[in-house]
């Protein structure tokens, strides 16, 4: 009964007024309720981009600008928002009397969710091991993960065999090296896979019951085995970033166990599943614009760049939200304390008002990196840099291997709404032509 409660609050009443609402027109539900929608959002993008800088629909306020979502991100006026921003005040006490122990990635301690004092403090100590030295530190393990995993796709191109890229490859590349970031043995990797599979979907709303209940019921049991692996490394420190961050203080503090595995969830969320996306995204890209991989070929300094655009043309996270803390204006628009406003990354990136020529894949795009997919402001993505090095050592050296790479059918997308992927992409993968110079 719980459960229901739960799911009928934070999801079951959005999925009955989503429903109606997108019958009567409203671009924001739709967004929520429509799979089809879901699957190519861009034209709904464009038509609340067309009704000006913001739009105030049913469900709250919604921006496709570029200028005021990159403002907003930086507005103190504003705070994060939560999984339970979405349920009506008078049932609020509802999803405190329904919340679960187990940790969510939009519930606090997560740092998506918390604010300064807190946030300061626990990103400070955060960032005193993700550093940049520690990230570049990582690009020869990140290469040879990519190289044997190209090795062992050799056997299927030399066969003939379609392979889907995504179980294949853009998911083993980031699960190896989040693992290896938390110190999860290569044998526990598939937890990491089956958690990708159940973060996701959290972070939408107006999700069915059945999906809702295993959403549940993963993250519960990802967080009772994270507990125990944090006490393991307690107890037995290994050469790895999360036992350093067991040992860091900020001012003296340490983080306490809930903030670890909140901190260690959210590195697998953001770290592991948008990586997935981005490198998924990026082949299909690459695929459908041969012109731009030629580009590449001939000039691979522009690697560097082609990840941005990447992340620009196909945000792996789509939107994110926030909530006024006190009455105030975005966009010419007055908005009072405690409404919520839905910032669309994804059409931010394709703001003609910022990028000429929006919807052009150009990997030599002069200002490719003024896209919002890592957000902004004090909740930039922390992993940013990682997601960089990942996307292009991966994105590259698959290229480099296979040249000739091609899609074998539509694929499928994932059916989220907040992040943006490929489920399958099957490929046919052809091995590299030697040289008639190096046959002779």
């Amino acid at each position: 009964m719980r459960t229901m409660a739960r799911w009928f609050v934070l999801h079951g009443i959005v999925r009955i007024v989503t429903k109606k609402w997108a019958e009567k027109g409203d671009p924001q539900a739709a967004l929520i309720s429509d799979p089809e929608i879901r699957r190519d959002p861009f034209p709904t993008y464009e038509r609340i981009r067309a009704d000006g800088p913001t739009l105030r629909t049913k469900i709250g306020i919604i921006t496709a600008s570029h200028p005021v979502a990159a403002g907003l991100l930086r507005s103190d006026d504003f705070r994060t928002t939560s999984i339970a921003t979405s349920v009506p005040p008078h049932l609020q006490w509802i999803e405190r009397a329904t919340r679960p122990d187990a940790l969510h990635p939009l519930m606090p301690p997560s740092l998506l969710s918390v604010e300064p004092p807190s946030h300061t403090r626990y990103r400070t100590t955060v960032s005193s091991v993700f550093t940049a030295r520690a990230v570049a530190a990582m690009r020869a393990d990140v290469q040879a993960v990519a190289d044997r995993l190209l090795d062992e796709l050799e056997h299927d191109a030399e066969a003939g065999r379609p392979v889907d890229i995504v179980g294949r490859y853009c998911a083993q590349l980031p699960v190896a090296i989040i693992s290896d970031i938390l110190g999860i043995s290569a044998d526990e990797r598939d937890r990491v896979l089956e958690f990708g599979e159940h973060v996701a979907p959290s972070l939408d709303v107006g999700l069915g019951y059945r999906q809702f209940r295993e959403v549940q019921k993963g993250l519960a049991g990802f967080d009772a085995w994270l507990a125990d692996h944090i006490a393991e490394l307690r107890r037995a420190p290994r050469d790895d970033l999360m036992s350093q961050l067991i040992a860091a203080t900020s001012d003296g503090v340490h983080l306490d166990d809930e903030e670890l595995r909140a901190t260690a969830g959210l590195v697998l969320a953001a770290g592991f599943e948008t990586t997935v996306n981005l490198l998924s995204n990026g082949i299909r890209l690459f695929v459908d614009h041969p012109d731009q991989l030629a580009v590449l070929q001939a000039d691979p300094s522009h690697w560097g760049t082609a990840v941005d655009e990447v992340l620009r043309l196909e945000s792996p996270v789509q939107l994110t939200g926030r909530v006024a803390r006190r009455d105030t204006e975005v966009g010419g628009l007055p908005i009072l304390a405690g409404e919520f406003v839905a910032t669309l990354l994804a059409a931010a990136n394709r703001d003609p008002e910022v990028f000429a020529d929006p919807t052009r894949f150009d990997v030599t795009r002069a200002n490719a990196n003024k896209h919002l997919s890592f957000s902004g402001g004090r909740h930039f993505c922390l992993g940013a840099a990682l997601a960089r090095l990942e996307g292009e050592v991966g994105l590259r050296s698959l290229f480099e291997r296979f040249p000739e790479l091609t899609t074998e059918g539509p694929g499928t997308r994932r059916p989220t709404r907040v992040l943006r992927g490929w489920a399958e992409l099957p490929v046919r993968l052809r091995p590299r032509v030697s040289s008639p110079a190096a046959l002779g």
